[in-house]
C-alpha cells in the first residue's frame, strides 16, 4: 500500500487487549419469561460479538478489528459503518450498524477507487490525485449537496494512512455505476476517484444514518497498517468493549 503522506499527529495510546466473551446461547422465548412476560436480563455481549451477530456473513476478524478501533476512538458512538475491501466489488461489503439499538441498518454494495484495482481492490493510498481508496478509521462530518449529489464528508483519523481524506475530497455519495445492472454488464462495479460510492437509491438514508460524528472503518489486510495503527492499541478499560 503506497502511503506517502507524513504523520502529522499521533493520538496518545498504549497497549490494550480486546475483551472476549463466550458466545451467547440461543434463547427460547418462553423459557426466559417471568410470570409477567418480562424478559430476563441479558448478559453483556462484547462489541465485536454484537457486530458478528448482526452481520453473520461478514468476516469475524474484520468485525473484531472494527470493534477494537471504535472502542479506542469513541466507545459511546451510536453508529458504525464497516467496509471490507478484501471482498470483490461484486459482493455487498458495506455494513451500517445502529449500536444503541443493536440493529443492522444497511448491507450494501460499495465502490473503490480507480487506482485501487479492478473488481478487487489491492492498492490503497493517502495521496491526493492517486484515485485510490484509503483504509483505516474515519469520523463522519457534515452532509452536503455537490457534484455527486447528496454526499458525506469524512475525516481520516490515521496519520499517514487516511488523514488527507478531507483534502482529497473523499466522501460517501451515490453513483449510477453502483448497481447489480452494472455488475451484469461489466463483471464489477464502476470505480470512483477514491470515494466509497453507494447505490443512488440508498445514498440519502445511509448518509443520514451515519453523518455528524459517527464512524466508518475500512479494512484491507495490509500488514504495515495492522501492525502500526494506534486504534488497535489504546488505554481504554477492557470493560468499555462490552455493551448491553
Amino acid at each position: 500500500m503506497p502511503i506517502n503522506a507524513p504523520s502529522r499527529w499521533l493520538p496518545g495510546a498504549v497497549l490494550c487487549s480486546l475483551l472476549l466473551l463466550s458466545p451467547l446461547p440461543s434463547l427460547a422465548s418462553d423459557d426466559f419469561l417471568t410470570q409477567t412476560d418480562t424478559p430476563a436480563p441479558q448478559p453483556l455481549q462484547s462489541l465485536d460479538q454484537t457486530l458478528q451477530r448482526l452481520a453473520p456473513g461478514a468476516d469475524a476478524q474484520v468485525m473484531r478489528l472494527a470493534a477494537r478501533a471504535l472502542s479506542c476512538a469513541d466507545p459511546d458512538a451510536e453508529r458504525l459503518a464497516v467496509i471490507d475491501f478484501s471482498l470483490p466489488s461484486t459482493e455487498p461489503r458495506l455494513w451500517v450498524f445502529d449500536l444503541q439499538r443493536q440493529r443492522l441498518l444497511f448491507k450494501e454494495l460499495v465502490s473503490h477507487g480507480q487506482g485501487s484495482g479492478n473488481a478487487v481492490a489491492q492498492h490503497f493510498s493517502n495521496v491526493p490525485e492517486s484515485h485510490q481508496s484509503s483504509i483505516g478509521l474515519f469520523r463522519t462530518m457534515n452532509s452536503y449537496r455537490g457534484s455527486n449529489g447528496y454526499s458525506l464528508r469524512l475525516e481520516g483519523l490515521e496519520p499517514g494512512v487516511n488523514d488527507l481524506a478531507y483534502e482529497r475530497a473523499i466522501v460517501i455519495h451515490g453513483a449510477d455505476y453502483v448497481s447489480e445492472d452494472f455488475i451484469e454488464q461489466t463483471g464489477r462495479l464502476g470505480r470512483s476517484h477514491g470515494c466509497p460510492a453507494v447505490r443512488q437509491k440508498v445514498a440519502t438514508p445511509l448518509i443520514d444514518s451515519i453523518k455528524e460524528d459517527q464512524y466508518l472503518f475500512t479494512y484491507y489486510p495490509d500488514p504495515e497498517w495492522l501492525a502500526s495503527s494506534t486504534f488497535f492499541r489504546c488505554d481504554r478499560d477492557e470493560a468499555s468493549l462490552a455493551m448491553n
